[in-house]
């Protein structure tokens, strides 16, 4: 007989629910778990913003859990709130995924193009309707506040907003769902802000422009905690034509459990933790914000929409969830950024058909993931297709793109140095940079002097062969790390480039003479050397430029042999790292 779906484990469902993924956290040493009282308001976001802004590697952050929360009042509320739990770092994004780092992008891209239908199971057997409350309930302390919703900018924001709020709504032309993550301002017991990303064009959005042309307010489900792939797939940005939950099923091979929803004619997912339902006013706006924003500054009071709820459902043991989304880094965009770079892939690679894609990259730290985007491609690839990467990377979107540089795989697109090296010695502005005009101004400060924006697409890739990067050979710098530790040293953490290789200018004399250095026989060097001396030459004329000793042009490293050892590791996060 069929188990049920509170009997469901997650090898039965193909994925964890929020739950399991605590426990998963828990036993990976990736959850610091807060038993005294934080009062939601003014120290919860704040205390886990260090873990951002205070100089803690990636790889050290974990995610929180609250079990004692308290509000300015003093009230003390029966649910936890999970901050950080999705992508505090890169191993909690991968536990939620369930598959391995290196696997995270191709997930996505095969997701994305063999969504699954999900499966309906019944009202009565899906947990988040374990509790249900409705008309004068939400009045009397079971509406909206008695969610635990913490105020992430305390100081600024003018009321607590559920930050990590999966908005689902339906096109009533025909009846396909959207879900996308909005923020949604905490404004009465039975009432929520409703602000999409109208320069985004989300689905949401859409949605509403559809319900206000047949002069109907529009059915909204908000969704606070879910199984991970659910709040995974809730900012990616997919075709219209597709419902969220099938590429949640696409993530893990399996349909998402879904059920209708209480008062609004919506499915949600069965395992979502709290539901909040209701009626968006297509007729009205109301004001809304102040808000700090992922863009790094406070988006000031606009007018909005708002939602006026329904009902509250959830589950006995309901976990809030709460993500650090201002200034990037943060958890939010940690979740966005492999599905973005991932539709960013595929859309260079299977729609456009170019080849030589090696690697699309998201600038995260303070610029939120669509300003900033590096492309690294392969050193054979056409100037051409470099150009056509570099075109398509800026139309993908409409506000995506405004710095879109080309780079060559010895650049860690992560490493802004190496990226402003590689532009530095790499491109020539009145040769390798183009303005592209006539762009939205997309998500940040607008502007009320001028609303258009513009990109500036640069290639700063190798056009032809270079003299080798000047640091110590591998084999130096591996044997030299060896001491470090020997000494007792931190550990190393190396940022590309951490030794020197050959970019298609060295040749058999010049490597002859780099190993007499190395041998302490440098004095037979300087014999040979004295015995061309000329007196016809003017200073800094370049010895290959005469042929004299160096090997003509044919017989170079074509550019495609340059030995960028181990630079193309998958991971590109090299370490030296000490000996067991």
């Amino acid at each position: 007989m069929a188990k049920s779906i509170r009997e469901q484990t997650a090898a039965d469902r193909g994925y964890v629910d929020l739950h399991e993924h605590i426990v998963a956290l828990r036993e990976a040493g990736l959850l610091f778990e807060v038993d005294r009282e934080i009062n939601k308001d003014t120290e919860m976001h704040p205390l886990v913003r260090w873990q951002y802004r205070g100089g803690i590697e990636e790889e050290d952050r974990k995610a929180w859990l609250f079990n004692s929360v308290t509000d300015a009042k003093g009230r003390k509320y029966d649910i936890p709130v999970l901050v950080g739990g999705l992508a505090a770092n890169s191993a909690v994004y991968k536990l939620g995924m369930g598959c391995e780092l290196d696997e995270i992008k191709e997930t996505w891209i095969k997701a994305l193009n063999n969504p699954i239908d999900p499966s309906e199971v019944p009202f009565d057997e899906a947990p988040c309707h374990e509790l249900v409350y409705e008309g004068e309930d939400l009045l009397n302390g079971f509406g909206v506040d008695q969610i635990p919703v913490p105020i992430s900018s305390p100081g600024w924001d003018n009321a607590p907003y559920f930050a990590a709020s999966h908005f689902i709504t339906k096109d009533p032309n025909n009846g396909i769902q959207n879900m996308g993550n909005y923020r949604a301002m905490v404004k009465a017991p039975n009432r929520v802000g409703f602000n999409p990303s109208i320069e985004l064009r989300t689905g949401g959005y859409m949605h509403w422009e559809e319900w206000k042309k047949i002069g109907k307010p529009m059915p909204c489900a908000i969704v606070i905690g879910a199984p991970p792939i659910v709040s995974f797939t809730a900012v990616q940005k997919v075709p219209e034509k597709y419902d969220e939950f099938q590429v949640s099923g696409g993530l893990c091979g399996k349909p998402l459990n879904v059920v209708k929803a209480k008062t609004v004619d919506i499915l949600v997912p069965a395992e979502a933790e709290i539901v909040i339902e209701g009626y968006i006013s297509t007729d009205l706006l109301e004001p809304e914000a102040p808000f700090g924003e992922s863009h790094g500054h406070v988006n000031l009071q606009e007018y909005n929409g708002f939602m006026d709820v329904t009902a509250v459902t959830r589950r006995e043991n309901a976990v809030m969830v709460s993500w650090v989304s201002q200034v990037t880094p943060s958890e939010s965009s940690a979740i966005k950024r492999p599905a973005y770079e991932a539709a960013q892939i595929e859309h260079l690679r299977d729609h456009l058909g170019i080849k030589g894609i090696k690697h699309v990259c998201t600038h995260e730290p303070l610029t939120s993931l669509h300003k900033l985007i590096i492309a690294v491609v392969d050193r054979e690839m056409p100037r051409t297709e470099i150009w056509r990467a570099l075109y398509g990377i800026a139309s993908l979107r409409r506000a995506e793109g405004k710095w879109v540089i080309a780079v060559n795989e010895d650049i860690d697109p992560d490493d802004t140095n190496a990226v402003f090296w590689a532009m530095s010695y790499r491109c020539k502005p009145h040769r390798d940079v183009e303005i592209l005009k006539n762009k939205d101004e997309g998500h940040g400060p607008r502007s009320l002097q001028d609303s258009n924006d513009s990109a500036v697409l640069i290639d700063a890739t190798l056009k032809e062969t270079y003299p080798p990067v000047s640091l110590p050979k591998r084999e130096y710098m591996e044997g030299a790390a060896d001491i470090w530790y020997e000494l007792g040293l931190p550990k190393l953490k190396p940022q590309r480039p951490w030794y020197g290789y050959d970019m298609g200018e060295w040749n058999e004399d010049l490597e002859t003479m780099a190993q007499r250095a190395v041998k302490g026989e440098y004095w037979q060097t300087g014999e040979i050397i004295a015995q061309k001396r000329r007196g016809d030459l003017k200073m800094n004329t370049e010895v290959r430029t005469l042929g004299e000793g160096t090997p003509g042009a044919g017989d170079r490293k074509e550019k495609g042999e340059l030995t960028w050892d181990g630079l193309k590791d998958a991971s590109h996060s090299l370490r030296v790292q000490p000996k067991e």
